[in-house]
């Protein structure tokens, strides 16, 4: 099939309105940062209150979102598989907009202003939750149903803007916050202005519910509930009516060839897919991410130099990113993805080596942006495209749910390890990313299978293989 016979208009379309997943797992991951100080002083995580405990529930209410989104990955596959794939990303914008007025407002529906504030404490950290399994819900479903409208030549493009959007929705809060607080009086931030960041994620909530119902569950998965007729249909405003037969036929051909058991294909498929998510985070992005403001300051910036070093590599994150979504189609995932581990690598051992001897300067940002560059365009949206694509049609929906479950609980150790590693040895932290990273690179040349240009039918037959 050639490019320009593909519907693009609609392509386009339909995969704009599904990245605003990406974009709200981006926001909701994000908004956080600009809240961590104001909802300490509200909720009272000093000693005077809590003693020792004190920064331990500080730590767990900023993190809190985390376990809702190793919940939400879980339960994608029950979610997709049963209720299809436009349903449950409509279930996940609904629990964002929940989490988001009931963030901001806990107090709101259940209690009041004068309830006890260890209540309202609790009840602002399973809203927290509760956004963190729409999170799980669309960091999972959201590549899955592009993939499943996407064509074969343009899939890996088309589900790279899912990780643009993820890194978008991370840099429009970071002004969003700026905005609410700029040029305000801290004891108004610590009481209203917080409010304000999550309640933000509300409207952008609403939208994505709200234009999910002007979109068509993918035809695989009418195909898997034995619809054929508007499997067909969709099929053709894609892809043209003749080739649309053709397509129908390849997908009926792998629903009847296995039952829906996870394991179907053999553990091999599955492995890799949990490997590709362990890898992406166990390389210390997140870390980079979480923590740069400490980071730079930990290496000797101070706080303003800090932010701003912040700043730029956001935008190296968005600009990388474009070079992924421009080339995943055209050289392929795993020449991408070992060039990457390659960036990776030499980016935290340089990074280690300047921390021993204590070499502080541009040199250090320098390394940082080459790391972060690095896994922009490699790992960061083709980990995605891969997890989307890479398992046949009948166990795509438990098989991804497996894979970014492993993918939240790999993020949460590595974002939990990392200020003890720091304090053990700064350098022995970055030479261990630099080593996984080295053995991201060997991974993906031994094991992983090179998907570029196949379509989801032909996943099948890899894996009899």
């Amino acid at each position: 099939m050639k490019t320009q016979e593909i519907n693009k208009f609609f392509i386009i379309g339909v995969t704009l309105v599904a990245t605003l997943g990406g974009l709200l797992f981006g926001y909701d991951t994000a908004v956080i940062s600009g809240a961590v100080d104001p909802i300490k002083a509200f909720f009272l995580l000093d000693a005077e209150h809590y003693g020792k405990l004190a920064k331990l529930y500080h730590g767990a209410t900023v993190s809190s979102a985390l376990i809702g989104c190793i919940i939400g990955g879980a339960i994608s596959g029950i979610f997709a598989t049963n209720f299809g794939r436009k349903k449950s990303l409509i279930i996940a914008s609904i629990l964002f907009f929940i989490s988001a007025v009931g963030s901001g407002f806990p107090e709101m529906i259940f209690f009041n202003s004068s309830t006890d504030i260890t209540t309202l404490l609790v009840s602002f950290n399973i809203y927290r939750i509760i956004g963190g399994v729409g999170v799980g819900l669309a960091s999972a479903i959201c590549p899955m149903y592009i993939a499943e409208m996407a064509p074969a030549e343009i899939r890996g493009k088309l589900v790279s803007w899912n990780q643009f959007a993820i890194i978008f929705g991370m840099l429009v809060v970071y002004f969003v916050n700026y905005f609410i607080v700029f040029g305000k009086d801290p004891a108004w931030i610590n009481e209203t202005g917080w409010r304000l960041m999550f309640l933000s994620e509300s409207f952008v909530a609403a939208a994505f519910g709200i234009l999910l119902f002007f979109v068509p569950e993918t035809p695989r998965y009418l195909a898997l509930a034995h619809n054929d007729e508007k499997a067909l249909k969709i099929l053709s405003k894609i892809n043209g009516s003749a080739k649309a037969h053709l397509i129908l036929t390849e997908i009926k051909e792998t629903v009847h060839e296995k039952v829906e058991k996870v394991l179907s294909y053999g553990w091999k498929v599955l492995i890799i897919g949990i490997l590709l998510s362990l890898f992406q985070q166990m390389v210390g992005i997140n870390v980079v991410l979480y923590y740069a403001p400490t980071i730079f300051k930990s290496l000797g910036f101070g706080n303003d130099a800090a932010m701003w070093q912040t700043v730029i590599m956001g935008i190296i994150n968005i600009i990388f990113t474009l070079v992924a979504i421009f080339t995943v189609d055209k050289f392929g995932r795993k020449p991408l993805l070992i060039i990457g581990s390659i960036g990776m690598a030499v980016g935290m051992f340089a990074i280690g080596a300047l921390a021993h001897f204590q070499i502080i300067g541009v040199s250090t940002l320098i390394f940082i942006v080459i790391y972060t560059a690095s896994f922009m365009m490699s790992w960061g949206p083709i980990c995605w495209v891969l997890i989307s694509e890479i398992f046949p049609n009948t166990i795509r929906g438990k098989a991804v749910a497996i894979a970014v479950a492993a993918q939240w609980i790999a993020n949460f150790v590595v974002s939990s390890t990392f200020p003890m590693l720091e304090e053990f040895s700064i350098t022995f932290t970055y030479v261990l990313y630099g080593v996984m990273s080295v053995l991201s690179a060997l991974f993906v040349w031994k094991m992983v299978p090179e998907t570029k240009g196949k379509t989801l039918e032909d996943m099948s037959k890899l894996w009899k293989k």
